[in-house]
């Protein structure tokens, strides 16, 4: 017979930190790390390009294709309190760039696509990083 305290535990746990955290989980344990808002549909080929190279470097990413203002869909994932915002259009797709914004701290400027996937896997490994111990 299994014992249901280990599960009622891990609800407890789970619960404690969402109420911890308010929804607002660190980068390395967000569900979704990335949303990628194309600023219309011309730029929706670009946008799946983008989250095609960030998903397979391991960054969990989604795209936002609505058609919707961009300033609508910076809201809504801003509520969703996902970690960072792509916004691709002309400009970006043009030059192989992201216009990034980090969640409530608003414009980051604009970076390579490589650039911002060192960034994102440098910040996740960070946290993955032992402290040094002093003895």
């Amino acid at each position: 017979m299994i014992h249901r305290a280990p599960f009622g535990s891990m609800e407890r746990f789970v619960a404690v930190l969402i109420e911890h955290t308010a929804g607002k989980f660190p980068l390395w344990l967000a569900p979704d790390q990335v949303v990628v808002m194309p600023i219309s549909e011309k730029y929706n080929d670009y946008a799946k390009k983008v989250l095609n190279f960030l998903n397979n470097s391991d960054i969990r990413t989604l795209i936002d294709e609505r058609n919707e203002k961009i300033g609508k869909k910076i809201r809504d994932n801003e509520t969703k309190k996902i970690p960072y915002l792509l916004i691709v259009g002309e400009r970006e797709a043009e030059n192989g760039q992201v216009s990034v914004r980090k969640q409530g701290e608003g414009d980051q400027g604009s970076m390579s696509l490589e650039d911002f996937r060192d960034f994102i896997l440098n910040q996740i490994h960070q946290r993955h990083q032992p402290a040094d111990v002093h003895q």
